[in-house]
């Protein structure tokens, strides 16, 4: 499958490494759909061939309406990033369960409501492509994000499982496992950090920094996407792409 002339749908595509994938797409030739929860954002992501909808992953009509909209503007989707998540920070043991239940709905559960719109289309056509953003979370654990990291290695699982159900069609399914990286999440998780601790931010950031002695950054995530959407890896389905500086392998 050439990707020029598609249509993909980025979840959580309006911020950080969404947005990064998004245009990426668009700049080779695809249409885009992004979707959010916050329309401005949206709208600001200013791409000719990236378009904006207003959407909550975590509602199962919201997702219906999403690529009712999608696909009546610019026909079926071939490729989907399931990007959209978020983490906060507190010991298992202060972990609520509305917390606990809101972080699966939202990391894992708006996971598979992303995805499971585009699946029967895509192997009727025998091609796709469906991306999961899921992050070293899904392959190791840390400590104070439990329900992220119980949540990212569902995502990983769901991966595996939807790419042994689509291998013999042709389409492939993969994620992407970033470490920390350049974006919003990582300023809030440095903020924590030196409020919890007193550290300074550059302690806090040294203490986060991958074995490269840096943090990802949001391009390097987006052309891993760009290579699993595309002919190139036709071959790869199945597989947690780590892009962590050495972090996980």
């Amino acid at each position: 499958m050439t990707v020029a002339g598609h249509h993909a749908l980025v979840t959580g595509g309006g911020t950080g490494v969404g947005r990064a994938i998004a245009v990426a797409l668009a700049d080779t030739g695809v249409e885009v759909t992004i979707c959010g929860r916050r329309g401005a954002v949206l709208e600001a992501v200013g791409h000719q061939r990236v378009h904006g909808v207003v959407a909550d992953v975590t509602d199962e009509a919201s997702v219906a309406a999403l690529y009712s909209e999608a696909e009546a503007a610019r026909g079926p989707v071939d490729i989907v990033v399931a990007n959209a998540g978020a983490a906060t920070s507190a010991p298992a043991t202060r972990v609520s369960l509305a917390e606990w239940t809101a972080a699966l709905a939202l990391n894992l559960t708006g996971a598979f409501l992303s995805v499971r719109p585009a699946l029967a289309g895509m192997v009727a056509r025998k091609s796709g492509r469906i991306v999961f953003v899921a992050s070293t979370a899904g392959l190791k654990g840390y400590a104070y994000v439990a329900p992220y990291v119980a949540a990212k290695h569902g995502v990983v699982g769901l991966m595996r499982a939807l790419a042994v159900e689509t291998a013999a069609s042709g389409v492939t399914v993969n994620a992407i496992c970033p470490g920390f990286t350049e974006t919003e999440m990582l300023e809030r998780s440095i903020a924590t950090i030196t409020a919890a601790t007193g550290r300074t931010e550059g302690e806090a950031r040294a203490a986060l920094a991958n074995p490269q002695g840096r943090f990802v950054e949001p391009h390097e995530i987006a052309a891993a996407a760009l290579w699993l959407v595309s002919d190139a890896a036709k071959s790869v389905t199945g597989q947690a792409i780590s892009v962590s500086g050495g972090e996980t392998w």
